[in-house]
């Protein structure tokens, strides 16, 4: 009979190996996560998401917003609240490993016939304790932890993309205000021209189509100025709500007076298994899933159980004590599954397709990651290639401009020619000024794609 015992519990034991498993963290990401093949891609761990956010946005107001929205954001507390109520049901089931207490006091009184009354009581201390030998126990406290990692990795997400919103939203202000500086002044410049051109049309030298012409393009920059207006409004009271805060004016400083990095490394790619918080979320929700598919296999092995009890009674039976006695009881159980083994591997196979899900989900946000930093790093890049172009461009066309007014001024042209250099020359103005801010913002999109954020 020993040998029976001995030989059920070994083959117990071997077949629900799978039960106590450990998730092992990924150690490696796909061949040119990044798609890039020049020297970008070097092998640095330098990576431009390691730099705290006060290093890359070094504007003093921008820091002000930035430090004034981690504190007050209602996303951002809301996932630092999700972090504790991660913590209590860690807490909670690191906790299950130890006897439960709960005090029963019972009483009575009880009278036959008119006869003296008969008082009994009992005060029992009940204990229970879970053996934990096959795992159920463990693998939840496992899948707790990695839940409780998982809160962190979300606020940390949360934190990541407020920055990247505040900094986006302080630079859309910068690039409005330049654009709207630039509006004005042609504004300006334009008022003297429809004045000019009036003269012009009661000396003969401007027809009425050219007046028409001259005013009609003066009403459309008064008209630009007024949507200029509108936007900075709009985004400043989008950037209020980052910060939990009413409308307000934003102090700010100009978009030429910017200094972002200029010089930076993207990293090796297997930093954003760290780095990315998204990406470290993906694995710990992989990891749950794998202690969870362990729990559906624990299901197939008993439980055992020991329970307690020791207190003071006065009711022996028939017998009524007084003082009361010193009582104790002590039980083991051990309860194994017989009729929902069915139900049981039906949890299981569902348990093991949501760990395929969740391999498949983080393979997926692996190469998201790795699509962001390819695209933002393509948008910085292309910036910086536009900028010399457009300041050739602004140049050639403020020499025209010069020069078409000259011509004017010996009649060798109209003033219509005149309009048209002035009115392609505010065009390639503001197209400067966007590309300055697309540029700012490819910088912000591949700090957040790389994971940055910390403080």
């Amino acid at each position: 009979m020993k040998k029976i015992i001995i030989s059920l519990t070994t083959a117990i034991l071997v077949s629900s190996c799978g039960i106590y498993s450990k998730y092992k963290p990924v150690s490696e990401v796909p061949d040119n996560l990044y798609g890039l093949t020049d020297s970008t891609a070097t092998a640095d761990t330098n990576s431009l998401g390691n730099l705290s956010w006060q290093e890359v946005f070094t504007d003093p107001q921008l820091q002000v917003l930035i430090t004034t929205g981690l504190q007050n954001n209602t996303d951002l507390q809301t996932a630092h609240l999700k972090i504790k109520e991660a913590e209590a049901s860690l807490l909670s089931a690191r906790l299950s490993y130890l006897p439960s207490f709960a005090l029963a006091p019972e009483g009575s009184v009880s009278s036959f016939n008119h006869g003296k009354a008969t008082k009994t009581y009992t005060l029992p201390v009940a204990a229970s304790w879970e053996i934990d030998v096959f795992g159920r126990l463990t693998n939840t406290k496992r899948r707790s932890k990695a839940a409780y990692l998982q809160s962190k990795e979300y606020a940390r997400a949360v934190q990541t993309q407020l920055i990247a919103n505040i900094a986006n939203s302080y630079y859309t202000l910068l690039m409005l205000d330049a654009q709207y500086e630039i509006t004005q002044a042609t504004e300006a410049n334009w008022k003297e021209s429809v004045g000019a051109t009036r003269a012009m049309k009661k000396a003969g030298m401007v027809t009425e189509a050219g007046l028409a012409q001259t005013e009609a393009t003066y009403y459309q920059i008064h008209t630009t100025l007024l949507d200029l207006r509108e936007q900075i409004n709009q985004v400043e009271n989008a950037l209020s709500l980052l910060l939990a805060a009413p409308p307000q004016r934003i102090r700010r400083g100009r978009l030429a007076d910017q200094q972002l990095p200029e010089s930076f490394s993207l990293g090796i790619p297997l930093q954003l298994l760290s780095n990315r918080p998204d990406v470290k979320s993906a694995e710990l929700s992989l990891a749950q899933a794998l202690y969870t598919t362990n729990t559906a296999r624990s299901a197939f092995y008993p439980s055992i159980v020991l329970n307690g009890s020791a207190g003071w009674t006065n009711n022996a039976g028939t017998l009524l004590t007084n003082p009361g006695k010193l009582i104790a009881t002590a039980v083991g159980s051990l309860t194994a599954p017989l009729f929902n083994r069915g139900q049981n591997i039906a949890q299981l196979r569902i348990a093991k397709a949501q760990q395929e899900e969740a391999g498949l989900a983080f393979t997926q946000t692996l190469l998201n990651a790795g699509s962001e930093v390819n695209d933002a790093l393509m948008q910085y890049q292309t910036a910086i290639e536009k900028t010399t172009w457009y300041a050739q461009q602004v140049s050639a066309l403020e020499t025209a401009v010069k020069s078409t007014r000259l011509l004017m001024k010996h009649g060798n042209t109209t003033y219509l020619e005149v309009l048209t250099a002035q009115q392609t020359l505010l065009s390639a103005q503001l197209n400067q000024v966007s590309n300055r801010f697309t540029e700012i913002q490819g910088i912000i999109n591949l700090y957040r794609a790389l994971g940055g954020g910390r403080s």
